[in-house]
């Protein structure tokens, strides 16, 4: 016969008794002493330095592992391919100069060393006409200078004064002191001192236009207005002394006599390019046939001038 083993069932007085003596055991228990906590402390932090000890071994093992290059080892110097060498006639502004056309009319012009006079002559186109001379000169000094002039001098269509008689020297000075031959042609007109800068050019490249006009005048006094005798007279003489210098010049560029000049020029003495060119101020007039720039030069030529050597073909 088995036996059943039954449970054994607590009371409740029991579990309350036991609940009790454990609650009175902790309230016995005597409090932590403060060297025991200051201890429990400083294991911590000890404890915490020997991981980050450990931490920095670790990492400086783990260096020392990787494979370094020798301190003998030389690397080869590896140098970048150079550009190709590009070769470039004359020195100064064509080491700079652009490989596309200029954008305007006016830079396209001066690019083919064409100075186009087109206005009466006052102060700002002066300016820019001596301008223009100058920097051709200095872009080459052996290539010549085409001045077209189509002008009415230093007063307008109709007769009245807008400039003053040293525009026209100026520019005649200009021309005289580039080192380049400047070839005039005559378009429309050239009236009083562009007359005398149509007569300025080099000799043998004066030209016009089969259908242009040539007129010498005397140098116009502009009005005057309430002025003292003494000022009138002042400005008369500054007429005059232009008045010769003009002659001067005319006498030089045409061969004729300065009497000769004069006489002629008391009354507007206008000329067609025949007329102009027996009297002096032209020496040819421009047709079809007539040249009066430089020839187109060919390939090779201009292979030749940039300084470019073409290499034989290599033997079959």
């Amino acid at each position: 016969m088995i036996a059943s083993a039954e449970p054994v069932v607590h009371s409740a007085p029991s579990l309350l008794g036991s609940q009790l003596q454990c609650l009175h055991a902790k309230l016995l228990r005597p409090a932590p002493r403060a060297s025991h906590l200051l201890h429990t402390k400083t294991r911590k932090i000890s404890h915490r330095a020997v991981i980050r000890d450990t931490c920095v071994a670790s990492s400086n093992r783990d260096a020392s592992d990787l494979w370094k290059p020798e301190q003998s080892v030389v690397l080869p110097h590896i140098q970048a391919a150079a550009a190709p060498a590009v070769v470039s006639p004359g020195s100064g502004y064509e080491d700079h100069k652009p490989r596309t056309p200029p954008p305007d009319l006016p830079s396209l012009l001066l690019d083919s060393r064409i100075t186009y006079l087109g206005m009466p002559l006052v102060p700002a186109v002066t300016e820019l006409i001596i301008a223009e001379l100058l920097y051709l000169q200095y872009k080459d000094r052996t290539k010549p200078i085409y001045l077209y002039i189509n002008s009415t001098g230093t007063s307008r269509a109709d007769g009245e004064t807008v400039g003053f008689e040293t525009e026209g020297t100026a520019i005649f000075d200009t021309m005289q002191y580039v080192t380049n031959e400047v070839h005039t042609v005559g378009v429309g007109v050239a009236i009083g001192q562009s007359c005398m800068l149509l007569s300025a050019g080099t000799k043998g490249k004066r030209f016009m236009l089969p259908h242009a006009t040539a007129m010498l005048q005397q140098p116009r006094v502009p009005p005057t207005g309430q002025r003292q005798a003494i000022e009138i007279q002042i400005k008369w003489r500054e007429v005059l002394a232009q008045k010769q210098a003009m002659l001067k010049i005319l006498s030089q560029t045409t061969g004729h006599s300065p009497e000769k000049l004069d006489k002629d020029m008391q009354r507007p003495l206008y000329m067609q390019p025949r007329d102009a060119m027996e009297y002096g101020v032209i020496d040819g007039i421009v047709r079809n046939e007539t040249s009066i720039i430089d020839t187109v030069m060919s390939p090779e030529q201009w292979d030749k001038e940039a300084g470019l050597v073409a290499k034989p073909a290599p033997a079959q």
